[in-house]
């Protein structure tokens, strides 16, 4: 038997803070877009405390379309692989449909996270995720 693991979907609109003056998106607002996504998954399990001992370590996206000011957009984070102290986590950016342009996907990526233990003095180490996560994290 395979576990599912944990994904969220998160809707918003692209802002004038998001784009160039021509009104087309910054590519680092996928960033911003993914990471709004990851904390509403973060939120719905219960992993309190996450974003400050769960540094990316890699990023990667590769960007389809552009989104523009005002254009809503859909955004779906998913846990791609459960590791003993990293997790893998898959994103799409869908641009809804916008001045009679169908719906076209944005970006696409994954991106790497990695549990650190801050408990103790000095650098902070890689540690295996809290069981109560993983046991969130698995549907």
């Amino acid at each position: 038997m395979t576990d599912t693991l944990a994904s969220a979907t998160l809707r918003s609109r692209i802002e004038w803070i998001d784009t160039d003056a021509a009104g087309i998106y910054h590519n680092s607002t996928v960033t911003r877009l993914v990471e709004s996504t990851e904390a509403a998954l973060t939120r719905e399990r219960g992993l309190e405390g996450y974003f400050p001992v769960a540094p990316r370590v890699r990023f990667e996206a590769d960007f389809e379309a552009p989104l523009f000011f005002g254009q809503e957009v859909t955004t779906t984070v998913s846990v791609a692989e459960l590791g003993t102290s990293s997790m893998t986590f898959t994103f799409e950016v869908w641009g809804e449909e916008f001045e009679g342009a169908p719906r076209v996907r944005a970006a696409k990526g994954r991106y790497v996270t990695v549990h650190l233990d801050r408990s103790g003095p000095g650098r902070p180490q890689s540690a295996p995720w809290p069981a109560d996560w993983v046991e969130r994290l698995r549907s």
